[in-house]
């Protein structure tokens, strides 16, 4: 099933995986989280789990702020900062319905949550603290950091650009250009746009500059799509990341399939072989040399029997990522 480039993590979680994070600085830790409550830091190379800590529900996404801390939150509305050399908490504040994202941005300094009570927080790390709760049109999805602007993805299809420095008003309201629910959004790593996946089947790569010329530029494509007997079926597109150096992109789909795509020249570089299950999270280790992958079932087709939920980790190679 794994060759050599690739190995399963030991000690997986026990429940659905939510979101995988590699430390903003090496490749060797890896944070995850879970429905089954826990948030997990992995030494990679030396596949063991070093440490563990619960929320009190299932945690929806996670966030390294430094090497040596770890944020997240979830269905329990908490937002939690873990010290992950003297394992001590602090319950830095709440959100009135689930947190599903958490996300760091370094030129600005400030964590940022989203939920599902239709707001984005700030919150400043040092002390820790709230630093500002900004309403959006609708439950937030997904949200990604690209400099110092924010971008969110809403329920209704909506995405709203946010200047973190200045959060008195929303910079761009968009609508995303797919017709389906909006899964996941993270921008180019050259801070140009971003990339935004729905639940049918599709990939929309997009421009944070709205003049005309450069609005040309944008285009959507079908993806993790297979013939089965004859009929398509179409999966949701459930995670992407981006690769730091080569600004091409990894995509997960409910399929079980991982794809390299090289927004450039509009192709795809590859596709790794068939995961067992659902793609949940995909991250790239900041040097590009690594890809996290998430193999856990997303009750797409409700109950029922499914393979077990697992992390692979995949050694990537220029020929896999680099635009050719």
């Amino acid at each position: 099933m794994t060759g050599s480039n690739e190995f399963k993590l030991n000690q997986p979680p026990e429940d659905g995986i939510s979101s995988v994070k590699f430390s903003p600085n090496t490749s060797q830790f890896l944070l995850v989280s879970s429905w089954d409550t826990s948030v997990r830091l992995y030494d990679v190379p030396a596949n063991t789990m070093r440490l563990k800590y619960q929320h009190t529900g299932a945690v929806l996404d996670c966030a390294f702020y430094d090497p040596t801390h770890a944020w997240s939150g979830g269905l329990d509305q908490q937002l939690k900062m873990h010290d992950l050399n003297t394992d001590q908490e602090n319950l830095v504040g709440a959100h009135d319905a689930p947190i599903r994202c958490v996300e760091y941005c370094p030129e600005v300094n400030v964590m940022v949550t989203g939920s599902w009570d239709q707001t984005v927080k700030l919150w400043d790390p040092r002390t820790p603290c709230n630093a500002g709760t900004f309403s959006q049109p609708e439950k937030v999805y997904t949200l990604s950091v690209s400099g110092d602007r924010l971008i969110v993805g809403t329920a209704g299809r909506r995405v709203l650009v946010w200047d973190l420095r200045n959060m008195g008003y929303v910079q761009q309201r968009r609508e995303s250009s797919l017709k389906y629910q909006t899964r996941c959004i993270r921008a180019f790593p050259n801070k140009q746009g971003y990339v935004l996946s729905s639940i049918e089947g599709r990939v929309a790569v997009e421009y944070l500059d709205p003049s005309l010329e450069v609005q040309k530029k944008k285009y959507a494509f079908k993806c993790h799509r297979l013939k089965e007997n004859n009929i398509e079926q179409i999966y949701p597109v459930n995670a992407i990341s981006f690769h730091n150096i080569h600004n091409t992109f990894a995509t997960g789909g409910s399929d079980g399939f991982v794809n390299i795509w090289d927004p450039f020249n509009k192709k795809r570089l590859c596709q790794f072989h068939r995961y067992p299950t659902s793609i949940a999270s995909l991250a790239f280790s900041s040097d590009g040399t690594t890809l996290a992958i998430a193999s856990s079932y997303m009750y797409e087709m409700d109950e029922i029997e499914h393979p077990e939920d697992g992390i692979y980790i995949r050694q990537v190679t220029d020929a896999e990522t680099k635009p050719k």
